[in-house]
């Protein structure tokens, strides 16, 4: 019940804290108090993926200065042969998949475009994991998150309904930092051929 509820409150502040950057009139104030946030709860939330013996000491969260460029709003497109696929995540047994559109704003500057998917279940919520050339060197190999609306990582989208989605926002999943947990990575469809230095960094 203890880890539950941690659990449940971890996500309650991540709802909140991307409630206030959607509400932040600059995207960069919105993402310093991502930074110093999370650093916060790496540091003192008994739900952080930090192992609990190094929190004490842990001096924040390593990221790349803020880019601009990074930032976008992109019109989703139809995906291409939509197929749902389940992948296994240890304690939280089987996540499926489902792509719900592609991205048609990114390949100028990224190199490449990527699919959206939706997570089924009771619930649901979009997700969007990926990989770029610094993975496995300036970031974590698996790849990193930039929306997870489960746990309440979503920037939302601009009043023409293109959805927003700024890379200085990207993170590691929590496997990243500690072997016990599990964590969907990207497929590889969403691999992105160019670097992305911006968001969590190694």
């Amino acid at each position: 019940m203890t880890d539950a509820l941690a659990l449940a409150g971890w996500r309650r502040e991540i709802a909140t804290l991307h409630a206030r950057i959607r509400g932040a009139g600059d995207p960069q104030i919105g993402w310093r108090d991502w930074c110093e946030t999370r650093d916060r709860l790496f540091r003192e939330h008994p739900a952080s993926p930090i192992p609990a013996a190094r929190r004490a000491g842990y001096a924040g969260i390593p990221v790349f200065a803020y880019d601009p460029a990074l930032r976008f709003s992109c019109a989703i497109v139809a995906a291409v042969d939509p197929v749902s696929f389940t992948v296994e995540a240890g304690q939280d047994g089987a996540i499926t998949k489902h792509p719900v559109g592609r991205t048609d704003s990114l390949t100028q500057r990224l190199g490449g475009e990527l699919t959206l998917y939706w997570i089924e279940g009771y619930g649901g919520g979009l997700f969007l994991p990926f990989r770029d050339a610094t993975c496995g060197g300036e970031t974590y190999g698996g790849g990193r998150y930039l929306l997870d609306a489960v746990k309440g990582a979503d920037l939302g989208m601009t009043e023409d309904d293109r959805l927003i989605l700024d890379f200085n926002f990207a993170y590691h999943p929590s496997c990243a930092h500690a072997p016990d947990w599990v964590c969907p990575l990207a497929p590889p469809e969403n691999h992105l051929p160019n670097a992305v230095r911006g968001g969590e960094r190694l």
